[in-house]
């Protein structure tokens, strides 16, 4: 049974990841807020998934602080853990490496242009672990979209609490494309990086986009919701002034084609978009 040395276990992914493989791995897990980093033993540990990070703010964080968490803090990990031995480090990036919203469909092989301070902090977390690789320590990079499941927060919660109380929303007739990964998808993608011992960079995404329309309308089916989604004339120029970053998220696309990872480990996707937002939504329901 591989042992596994968790951070940020008792986050969003970490939670899920226990929960739904405690029986297949030997799992331990450190916190960089917690657990004093000088005393942590990696000596019997095979395999590091490290998902502790500072996320995208929409309050905005400091350059500075993004280098701190996202760079020195995993080099530091990475470092320590290849002198004791680990065979293996999965580091959980992000699509924002490649950069912004896009008309273009991004890939494994796409160039990496990062413009956020968040995206920048972890491409270059991925470009230094990559150079700690070797033939005893492999270096894997998961690069997701943004992540929904039960539990989630932020975005994907405002839009559900949204669409549960009003019926009528100006989302109508928006046809981006804007990938997604439902978290028992993304988890089952790492359980298989870790048992197959594959090093590179892996690109995690639902078998579909989805549209804003589409995502409105999916949420409220399984909620159990009439709605009504209308186009208002002016109403994408008046976002695109007053709130460019909802503009961008509403109306743009963010798409991902992450069929080399699918052939590369021999994937399959266990849920579909439509079970992914139902499980999400299960305690909206109750």
């Amino acid at each position: 049974m591989n042992k596994l040395l968790i951070t940020g276990s008792s986050g969003f992914v970490g939670s899920y990841f226990i929960n739904k493989y405690k029986e297949k791995f030997e799992i331990k897990s450190f916190s960089f807020l917690n657990d004093d980093f000088d005393s942590l033993d990696c000596s019997d540990v095979d395999v590091v998934f490290h998902l502790s990070a500072l996320v995208h703010q929409m309050g905005g964080a400091s350059s500075e602080e993004y280098e701190r968490v996202n760079v020195t803090q995993t080099l530091e990990l990475a470092k320590t853990a290849k002198e004791s031995g680990v065979k293996q480090f999965v580091f959980m990036s992000t699509v924002k490496v490649y950069g912004e919203e896009s008309d273009d469909i991004y890939t494994e092989e796409s160039a990496c242009k990062a413009e956020d301070e968040y995206g920048k902090s972890k491409l270059k977390a991925e470009h230094e672990l990559q150079k700690l690789e070797d033939e005893n320590f492999k270096v894997s990079i998961i690069r997701t979209p943004i992540i929904y499941g039960y539990g989630v927060k932020a975005n994907i919660k405002s839009l559900v609490n949204l669409v549960s109380k009003i019926p009528l929303l100006p989302f109508g007739e928006i046809d981006n494309k804007r990938s997604l990964v439902y978290i028992g998808n993304l988890c089952h993608l790492a359980d298989e990086v870790i048992i197959q011992k594959q090093s590179g960079i892996f690109l995690c995404a639902d078998d579909e986009p989805l549209s804003t329309s589409q995502l409105c309308k999916l949420i409220a089916k399984n909620l159990n919701k009439k709605i009504y989604l209308i186009k208002i004339p002016f109403f994408e120029t008046l976002l695109k002034v007053l709130k460019p970053s909802f503009h961008k998220r509403f109306y743009r696309s963010l798409e991902v084609d992450n069929r080399i990872t699918k052939e590369k480990l021999s994937l399959k996707n266990p849920y579909s978009v439509e079970e992914g937002i139902s499980l999400m939504l299960k305690d909206f329901r109750g």
